[in-house]
C-alpha cells in the first residue's frame, strides 16, 4: 500500500511541474509577443521617463492599471507602452502592449492596461518600456 501511496505523491508532483511548466511557457510565449508588438515600431524615443503605471486594482476577471503618458515635445505624439504585471515578490506574471494615440503637446494623457489573464494575490504594474513616435 506504501508503494501505491509513494507512487501516486510521484505522479501528482510530476503533474504540477507539467503544469508549472506549461504556465511558464505560455508566460514566455505572451512576453515575446509583447515585445515583438514594440520592436514593430520603427523610429520610436526611448520615452520611460515618459510614462507612469498607477496602482492595481481588478476589473471583473482581469487586473488594471492606469497608464499615464506626459508629452514634453512641442508635437502632438503617439505613445506604445509595454507594461508588466509582477507579483508581490516581483516575480513576472503578465505583460501587455498599450497604446496612447494623439497625446497633445505639453499635456498627459492615460490609458487603461488591462492583464491577458486572470492574476491572483497583490500585483504591481511597470513600465518596462515606452515609446514616442
Amino acid at each position: 500500500m506504501t508503494g501505491a501511496v509513494a507512487g501516486a505523491a510521484t505522479g501528482c508532483d510530476a503533474a504540477k511541474e507539467t503544469a508549472g511548466d506549461i504556465v511558464s511557457s505560455a508566460s514566455s510565449a505572451v512576453a515575446s509577443a509583447a515585445q515583438r508588438k514594440m520592436d514593430e515600431i520603427k523610429d520610436g524615443a526611448n520615452a520611460t521617463d515618459e510614462v507612469t503605471a498607477g496602482p492595481t486594482s481588478v476589473d471583473g476577471d482581469r487586473t488594471v492599471a492606469t497608464v499615464t503618458a506626459t508629452n514634453p515635445k512641442d508635437a502632438t505624439a503617439d505613445y506604445t507602452v509595454l507594461v508588466t504585471f509582477r507579483d508581490d515578490g516581483g516575480n513576472f506574471l503578465d505583460t501587455v502592449v498599450l497604446t496612447l494615440d494623439a497625446v497633445p503637446a505639453g499635456a498627459s494623457k492615460s490609458g487603461t492596461a488591462r492583464s491577458n489573464r486572470t492574476l491572483t494575490g497583490p500585483t504591481t504594474a511597470e513600465i518596462e518600456r515606452a515609446l514616442r513616435h
